[in-house]
């Protein structure tokens, strides 16, 4: 699964098979691939994240958004799309602040590098048989 947040990028869970000493293990770990205008961001490196097409991606439901906050939809919407307009201005600006999302991990810019770096709980959360081999490829 996964989820568009037009403008930013798309977060989703991928699940990829990888070769140990003794076995194969199949894990599942987080991704995300900025989708942030690239003009914009022409000083910036970002990691290239390939997203297979058979994961089901959906726009961010902004109806689920407002009920859980009990904020009227078109607030929530304008709120989420103002937020992504002000970071990446001040990207654009050099202003290297970090975008913190609950309970997922944190968008941060370090020596022009932008990436995504999923909190350890999000990783395991979603892989509990090899967890460190999904958090050493995350």
């Amino acid at each position: 699964q996964g989820v568009l947040v037009t403008g930013l990028g798309t977060f989703a869970m991928v699940q990829e098979r990888f070769h140990g000493e003794e076995e194969v293990y199949a894990v599942r770990r987080p991704v995300f691939r900025l989708d942030i205008d690239a003009l914009r961001l022409q000083e910036l490196a970002f990691p290239t994240v390939v997203i297979p097409g058979d994961v089901k991606i959906k726009p961010l439901n902004y109806k689920w958004l407002s009920r859980a906050t009990s904020f009227p939809q078109h607030v929530v919407e304008d709120c989420v799309q103002e937020t992504i307009l002000l970071y990446s201005f001040q990207l654009r600006n050099r202003q290297r602040l970090a975008f913190a999302f609950k309970d997922i991990g944190v968008l941060s810019c370090k020596d022009d590098v932008l990436c995504m770096r999923f909190y350890y709980d999000c990783v395991t959360g979603l892989e509990s048989k090899a967890s460190r081999i999904a958090l050493l490829h995350t």
